[in-house]
């Protein structure tokens, strides 16, 4: 899978989660789909509603958040393309936890935010058997 995103909204992405630091934060990608590749034409910032206590690990969107974007997508003929989530002081590598929680053939941009600053951001694919993800191309355009 490759993962088209301009620059300008993944820094506006990489923002919201160096913000959200220590704590994980994330949000939805929206745009079209070409085949295996992904376009995204725009993010949907979402709170982080998992326990306090356990925000420094782990991330969840608010109920009915998920289906929310979804349809606002399929109503403008987009398409619900995937999740970004940050990993505080941690490498842009699914966890265990994200394995679990994850879905085939959905996007999964993970940004790693070290010390309040992104460090590096890598593309994920759930494979078919659920047993692990697949590393996906990540593009950038200029527009």
């Amino acid at each position: 899978m490759e993962l088209v995103i301009s620059t300008k909204l993944h820094d506006r992405l990489a923002r919201h989660l160096e913000n959200t630091f220590p704590n994980e934060g994330g949000g939805f990608l929206v745009g079209q789909i070409e085949g295996d590749m992904r376009r995204v034409s725009e993010i949907h910032l979402v709170e982080n509603t998992f326990a306090t206590e356990e925000q420094f690990h782990r991330y969840l969107a608010e109920v009915g958040e998920f289906q929310r974007v979804e349809d606002e997508a399929d109503a403008r003929g987009l398409s619900l393309l995937g999740y970004f989530h940050s990993h505080p002081d941690h490498p842009a590598i699914p966890s265990d936890f994200d394995r679990t929680h994850a879905w085939p053939f959905f996007a999964y941009l993970i940004v790693s935010v070290r010390g309040g600053k992104r460090a590096e951001s890598r593309l994920w694919e759930l494979a078919g058997n659920r047993d692990a993800f697949i590393e996906g191309q990540l593009s950038f355009t200029q527009s």
